[in-house]
């Protein structure tokens, strides 16, 4: 017959992943002629137990290469942006981010930059990333265990200490030293 025995583990209790795209503009030092590149990076984030959500705060440097005066110069604007992600991961089973959880956050995506335009003088663009989140907790697993116990065997002493005390008076030759002057 079995029983039954709960064991207590960290477990992945919730996971899932998101697209973002978020809307930026920015004021460049010169009147843009042309955009040339847009670069993403030093994207740092970090996410957190937000009531019963999961929130992600983050920040990333842009760098937009543009060229002015009738595409005869260029510069580079860099702009520091921050952003805020509210999710709602989806928990297995009946499982609650208790203050416990872990919150672990992965980018799968890094933040791209997906379309930039000039408008009225501003360099407006999209930037793109996708992000893991998982949710690492306690939980409950119950196992079935066999009330029958192993036999315990019997440990035999091969070094008996009796026979080694006998074999020792037997062998030792009390004349030893006179025997060697």
């Amino acid at each position: 017959m079995a029983n039954y025995r709960e064991i207590v583990t960290k477990t992945v209790l919730g996971k899932g992943k998101k697209k973002f795209t978020n809307h930026y503009s920015l004021t460049p030092e010169e009147a843009p002629t042309t955009i040339l590149g847009c670069w993403v990076i030093n994207h740092k984030f970090e996410g957190f137990k937000e009531n019963d959500k999961i929130k992600v705060k983050g920040t990333c440097d842009v760098n937009i290469w543009y060229s002015y005066d009738n595409d005869t110069k260029t510069l580079v604007s860099k702009q520091t942006i921050s952003y805020e992600e509210l999710l709602n991961v989806t928990r297995r089973r009946e499982s609650n981010i208790s203050s416990d959880s872990e919150v672990i956050v992965r980018s799968l995506s890094g933040p791209t930059c997906t379309k930039v335009d000039i408008n009225n003088g501003l360099i407006e663009y999209d930037i793109e990333k996708e992000l893991g989140i998982e949710i690492v907790g306690d939980a409950k697993v119950r196992i079935a265990v066999d009330e029958d116990e192993d036999e315990w065997e019997e440990i035999i002493d091969e070094d008996n200490e009796n026979k080694i005390m006998e074999e020792i008076d037997q062998n030792v030759n009390e004349n030893f030293i006179n025997e060697n002057k």
